[in-house]
Parts: C-alpha cells; sequence; structure tokens
C-alpha cells in the first residue's frame, strides 16, 4: 500500500469508480455549499466502506486529506490578520483542487494514492 505501489489487477472497475468517486466527492461539495468538500468523501467512504478493502483505504486517504485541508485554510485565515495568510489560502485552495483529481486518476488505475501533504486522522 505504498504511493509507488503496482496497479491491482484484482480490482473490479466498480470498485475503482467507487476509490475515484471518494476523491472526486470533494471536489462536488467544494463547488456546491462551501462545506462539502469534507461532507462528500465522508459520506461515499461510510456508505461503501464495506464493500472492498480498496474503497475503504481511498476513503480513509480522502477524509484524512479534507480534514487536513480545512485546518490550512482555517490556519490560514486567522494569518490573513499578518498577510502572509493570503498567500497560505491560495495556495491550500489550489491543493484542494489539484491533489484530489491526482488521486481520483491514481484511484482509477487502481494504485493505493497516498496524499502527499495529509495528516492520517483516521488509520
Amino acid at each position: 500500500m505504498n504511493e509507488g505501489a503496482e496497479p491491482q489487477t484484482t480490482l473490479t472497475r466498480e470498485t475503482r469508480q467507487w476509490a475515484m468517486i471518494c476523491h472526486l466527492a470533494a471536489l462536488s461539495g467544494l463547488l456546491a455549499n462551501g462545506v462539502g468538500f469534507l461532507v462528500g468523501p465522508l459520506a461515499v467512504w461510510l456508505v461503501k466502506r464495506e464493500d472492498d478493502p480498496f474503497i475503504d483505504d481511498q476513503g480513509k486517504e480522502a477524509v484524512n486529506f479534507q480534514i487536513t485541508m480545512f485546518i490550512a485554510a482555517f490556519v490560514s485565515a486567522l494569518l490573513i490578520l499578518v498577510l502572509i495568510g493570503i498567500g497560505l489560502l491560495i495556495l491550500v485552495g489550489v491543493s484542494m483542487v489539484v491533489f484530489p483529481i491526482i488521486a481520483a486518476i491514481k484511484a482509477s488505475e487502481g494504485e493505493f494514492y497516498r496524499y502527499p501533504i495529509s495528516i492520517r486522522f483516521i488509520k
């Protein structure tokens, strides 16, 4: 289950799609109401985690990343008072869009993806 692990050829197409949806749910939630970036991956993971260990793993990874980004956005918003938060908030925003897309592509290929900047709250 490393970042560079070989794709799992035994994974079904449906399993890979649900793992991909775990990551992409953050994007749809980000666009919809601003809070769904965390609720989307959490909901998909909670519903589908029992179906396959790959979905469980990627769902946890997506939720952990979104929790990390929420904390980073909150800290960046506080740091706007000292002006460095503006750049950090932009960086967090870009990360919240780019990394889930990369993760979704990797999950659709059957790879166990690990976000490079994520705290593992859920193990």
